[in-house]
């Protein structure tokens, strides 16, 4: 006889396997250069997933939540996201469990690879550089964008040949010539240790890194750097563009974030265990950096679990060609 505590455990198991993105391989025909697709909701890819390719990943229909890195934002239709190789993602839709939406977004996706031939036979191509590696945080187009886009990428689901470039051309201009987009994930969580050229800088982050449930004092990593306090400041904005105490939290919110995601720890033993000496000042923290509370980000959370699990439980298995040899 299966035990309230462990159905309890089962449960808690169950979400922090779901919690941890699945790999969706995507795969683009032989004779295409990029996959362009839509499906509706519920799907069998409406889950917490990662792949390399890029996507430009358009709301037709629908309202919900989107999870990107670790940004938790609302969408609804114009809604359009450019997500970098392998950052995670999910769009879930509020409809209610009986109701079928036939198309929820229009997909494209491309690799890498791709890009790198496209780049060597056009240099134009060049212009999307910028935010192809600003994609690495997933970056939120302007409803106006959204709405530009959408014939665009309407006309390729049903494209052949040359138009097809053409019309993907279009789309990359339109994205080239918006206005700035959002970066939707923090930097943390992202990280570009590259971007830190010099040792110095490299060797406090990497202290500040491997301490964060410690106290830290700006005046203690200014001697770790052999430099006055009022320097150091300088040069720590200078190399992370944001003040000592900002880049601490931002880290300390951001590992809040990987411990909500499981149910192992209450929100104030997280508190305690990422660094803040009282929870007041964890949550007010946390409100600032994510516009909720990390009680609501979790729930949130278990959302995007559950849609997980429930498209894994449904899911039908998909059917395997023959191969006759």
């Amino acid at each position: 006889m299966t035990t309230n505590r462990e159905t309890a455990r089962s449960d808690d198991a169950r979400h922090a396997k779901a919690s941890e993105p699945d790999l969706e391989l995507v795969a683009v025909p032989r004779d295409e250069s990029f996959k362009v697709w839509s499906h509706g909701y519920p799907y069998r890819t409406v889950r917490w997933h990662f792949h390399p390719e890029y996507e430009i990943h358009l709301i037709t229909a629908t309202t919900g939540k989107y999870f990107v890195g670790d940004h938790i934002g609302n969408f609804a239709p114009g809604n359009l996201v450019m997500v970098g190789s392998n950052l995670p993602h999910n769009w879930v839709s509020s409809v209610p469990g009986d109701e079928r939406v036939a198309e929820r977004c229009l997909v494209l996706q491309f690799d890498t690879g791709f890009v790198t031939r496209a780049t060597e036979a056009f240099p134009e191509f060049r212009r999307m550089d910028a935010l192809l590696d600003a994609s690495r945080w997933g970056l939120l187009f302007t409803p106006q964008t959204g709405a530009a886009a959408e014939p665009i990428m309407r006309e390729m689901l049903g494209a052949q040949g040359m138009r097809r470039i053409v019309l993907l051309a279009a789309l990359f201009e339109l994205l080239a010539q918006s206005e700035e987009p959002a970066k939707l994930a923090s930097a943390a969580y992202r990280a570009d240790p590259d971007r830190y050229g010099e040792t110095r800088i490299n060797h406090v982050l990497s202290f500040i890194g491997k301490n964060l449930s410690q106290e830290l004092r700006e005046t203690e990593l200014a001697e770790l750097a052999g430099q006055s306090a009022s320097a150091f400041s300088r040069y720590f904005r200078r190399h992370t563009g944001v003040p000592f105490v900002q880049y601490v939290n931002r880290l300390r919110i951001n590992l809040a974030c990987q411990l909500l995601m499981s149910d192992e720890l209450s929100v104030t033993d997280i508190c305690y265990q990422v660094g803040f000496n009282n929870l007041s000042n964890f949550n007010r923290q946390f409100l600032l950096l994510k516009q909720m509370s990390p009680t609501r980000w979790r729930t949130y959370q278990r959302l995007n679990a559950a849609s997980a699990a429930e498209s894994a439980e449904s899911a039908e298995p998909e059917e395997v060609p023959e191969i006759f040899g």
